[in-house]
């Protein structure tokens, strides 16, 4: 079954009610003592003076910061939800019918920086951490992840395909394995100016977020390579182009001519 794999978003959404995170309930349950480990330190880095430094954010954030002290209190919500960046804006992870939010839980992950895998219906508190963050004693906390979320993900990912879609940052946390039984596609976006292409960044996140949504939405089985990927995205009105190009061992990349900013 196809993974797609997604960073969360910068910006969160409080739940306005409801009970609070249940660590249990999270997908991989195995992940229970590392989530644990990651919020305890958020909770103590959050409260100390220089919080804000050590978080790596401006004081527009401070607010974010400080409810980083009583997440574990805090109510909590569906991560789709809690997730409102551009990426989960395009994608409607929150609105999708029915067919597609079975697919959704069964096919999409978000990889947190607190709690290393959510899926779209786990219930979470919004909470501010990025993975490039230094967490306290645990360090860098892509490193900090890497040996719990792979034995997960690489179970996950064999025999299939996985659609990647994160940032650099949350992509140091996990690669898979140059495997020949998982196929592993990197999601890029490009826009095309007098003939020339050219990468885009802000607009690739609402293209991943735009292709996330067209995959669990359209009625056709769900793609098992890399070539049944490219071949779905092209049916997407919304790209110009789609060209799939093959990497080192089992990588490819899948680019994506989305219209420019002036079309």
């Amino acid at each position: 079954m196809v993974l797609i794999l997604l960073p969360p978003s910068e910006g969160k959404t409080p739940a306005p009610s409801g009970a609070p995170v249940d660590l249990d309930s999270l997908v991989a349950p195995q992940l229970w003592a590392p989530r644990s480990e990651v919020l305890h330190q958020l909770r103590r880095v959050s409260a100390q003076p220089d919080a804000l430094s050590a978080l790596g954010v401006g004081p527009s954030l401070a607010g974010d910061v400080a409810r980083n002290i009583t997440l574990a209190d805090e109510p909590a919500g569906p991560a789709a939800q809690v997730y409102t960046g551009v990426l989960y804006t395009a994608a409607h992870l929150n609105s999708l019918p029915a067919h597609a939010r079975v697919r959704a839980h069964d096919s999409v992950l978000t990889l947190s920086a607190l709690w290393g895998l959510v899926r779209p219906d786990d219930r979470i508190p919004a909470y501010r951490l990025s993975m490039a963050t230094k967490l306290g004693s645990l360090g860098a906390l892509a490193a900090y992840w890497r040996p719990h979320l792979a034995p997960i993900l690489e179970e996950r990912c064999a025999g299939d395909v996985m659609i990647d879609a994160r940032s650099a940052a949350y992509a140091n946390a996990w690669k898979p394995p140059q495997s020949a039984s998982t196929q592993w596609v990197t999601v890029k976006a490009f826009t095309e100016i007098n003939g020339v292409r050219k990468a885009v960044s802000h607009n690739a996140k609402h293209a991943r977020g735009v292709l996330t949504h067209h995959l669990l939405t359209r009625t056709e089985a769900a793609p098992t390579t890399a070539d049944e990927v490219a071949q779905a995205a092209s049916t997407c009105d919304h790209f110009l182009d789609v060209t799939l190009r093959q990497g080192p061992g089992v990588s490819w990349t899948l680019e994506l001519l989305v219209p420019s900013p002036t079309q």
